[in-house]
């Protein structure tokens, strides 16, 4: 296996989570280089930038209640 590719119905979800993490990360209170670093890890690892946003990644000013 030379390289993880999505497809499918498997490719839909990881860009839609994605897309959700990316909306939550540029929406949050944080600094602008934290968004920028958030924003690149998810884009250049889509499924391992997500599940680390979801575990310590900034949140959405909307979430913060």
């Amino acid at each position: 296996m030379d390289h993880m590719t999505y497809t499918g119905l498997g490719g839909l979800i990881v860009l839609v989570l994605d897309l959700w993490a990316l909306i939550s990360v540029l929406g949050a209170t944080t600094s602008t280089g934290k968004k920028l670093v958030w924003v690149l890890l998810i884009l250049v690892l889509p499924v391992l930038g997500f599940f680390l946003w979801l575990l310590a990644g900034p949140r959405s000013s909307s979430a913060a209640a």
